[in-house]
């Protein structure tokens, strides 16, 4: 078996945030490998997120970020099971990282369980019509539907799409991996973008008169 040194140890913490005993069991489960051993502490955060999935979150933080000198703003609601756990930096920065995820890829619900049937029904018809003007034969149809619904769930659906930080992820993943590390379940409950301007249409005079004005004409 490979000797496994401090280093290796402190590695792979750092690259996982996971604590000092399980990151040394890992690398002796695994023969010193370092990324066996980074898959097998995410394997184990699998398992420890599984158990308490059923677990109630009431507790947790709500929370802000501003972005684009004003122009975008999130507020966000994060579950953990205990206020101790609330109340850590570590807890407090993946709240951060879960309201700039929504600020940067503008989710429209947290998972696909959110998304109302018939919004669901109406992307289907668009998405059945559009395969049908490629031509395709009706029993391949619907599996091009199914296909690119999975696709339209990953773009509108927080839990489903990469993480900002780490694209090798989607954000269940992230959670999964902090559940795991925490020790406790975790739930992101809700959560509200907001955009400059948003919802606004500009009447065509009004800026006809601000290109003029950025022209130097007024």
């Amino acid at each position: 078996m490979a000797e496994i040194t401090a280093n290796m140890v402190k590695e792979l913490r750092e690259s996982t945030g996971c604590g000092m005993m399980d990151c040394k069991k890992a690398l002796q489960e695994t023969g010193g490998d370092m990324e066996k051993a980074n898959q097998y502490l995410r394997e184990k955060g699998l398992a420890t997120a599984a158990k308490k999935a059923g677990r109630t979150t009431s507790e947790g933080i709500v929370d802000s970020y501003i972005h684009g000198n004003g122009r975008i703003g999130v507020l966000v609601e994060v579950n953990c099971e205990t206020d101790f756990v609330g109340k850590t930096d570590e807890f407090k920065q993946f709240v951060r990282d879960i309201a700039m995820q929504v600020a940067a890829s503008n989710p429209q619900y947290v998972s696909r369980e959110d998304v109302p049937a018939e919004i669901i029904e109406k992307e289907k018809n668009i998405l059945r019509v559009q395969a049908k003007n490629e031509g395709k034969p009706d029993n391949i149809v619907e599996k091009m539907v199914e296909g690119r619904i999975d696709k339209y769930f990953k773009e509108i659906c927080l839990m489903e799409q990469l993480f900002i930080k780490d694209t090798d992820i989607t954000v269940s993943q992230l959670i999964t991996d902090k559940i795991g590390k925490i020790g406790e379940n975790i739930n992101v409950r809700r959560f509200e973008r907001y955009e400059l301007g948003e919802g606004i249409e500009k009447k065509k005079d009004d800026f006809a008169e601000e290109v003029e004005a950025a022209a130097g004409k007024k």
